[in-house]
Formats: structure tokens, sequence, C-alpha cells
């Protein structure tokens, strides 16, 4: 399973940003592609994710109605996710990976088996 993020950068708050994640390699029928961050001295932290083939998604209290989880070709098994980050807060700052659940029934658990290498993203106050 090969994932890379990407579009990390630095923001004023309320500012946007749109991270990209490519997926390839894995032949699961049924799975997840979402972030979780870490933010430095703080624990991880699910942020979205969203379920392939149903394409159900979810997001932690703390990002719901300012993030969006989407995929380029809902029916292609590899491609690109977005996660496109609006109203940015001081508190989003952190190195956001990209990840993957294999074997998902029902609603992605926003914990991930597989990852690639985060991108930084900075909110300034």
């Amino acid at each position: 399973v090969q994932l890379q993020a990407s579009g990390g950068g630095l923001v004023e708050t309320g500012g946007s940003l749109r991270l990209s994640c490519t997926a390839s390699g894995f032949i699961f029928d049924f799975y997840a592609i979402g972030w979780f961050r870490q933010a430095p001295g703080k624990e991880r932290e699910g942020v979205s994710c969203i379920t392939h083939p149903s394409g159900t998604t979810r997001y932690v209290d703390s990002v719901k109605g300012r993030f969006t989880i989407s995929k380029d070709n809902a029916n292609s098994t590899w491609g690109t996710w977005y996660l496109q980050m609006d109203n940015l807060k001081p508190e989003d700052t952190a190195v956001y990976y990209c990840g993957m659940e294999y074997d998902v029934e029902g609603l992605c658990t926003l914990a991930y088996d597989y990852w690639g290498q985060g991108t930084l993203v900075t909110v300034s106050s």
C-alpha cells in the first residue's frame, strides 16, 4: 500500500487549505481512506475518513462543518482523496497523515492500518 499526502502549508486563522492523498498498490474491496493528525506534544487524532465503495464519511467533532473529505473518482479503487479544510484555527496546526483502514464494515473508525508520510499544516493566529 502506497499513501502520499500533500498540500500542507502556512495559513492565517480563517483561511483554507486542501490536502491531497494519493493511494495505490492494494486490492481491498472494502476500505476507508482518511486523515489523522498529530500536533507537537499531543496524541494522534483521527480527523476524517471516507469508505469505499459506499462513500460514507465521518469527522471528528472538532472539524465538523469546517472540513470536507472527498474522492476524485468514486468508482475507481485507486486515486486521489481530498480534505478541504476551511475556517482553519490555530488548534488545527499539526502534521496531517493520510491513512487506510481495510476490511471496513459500515462506518470507518478514524483508526488506520497503513499510513504514509505527513504534511505540515500551520495556522497562524
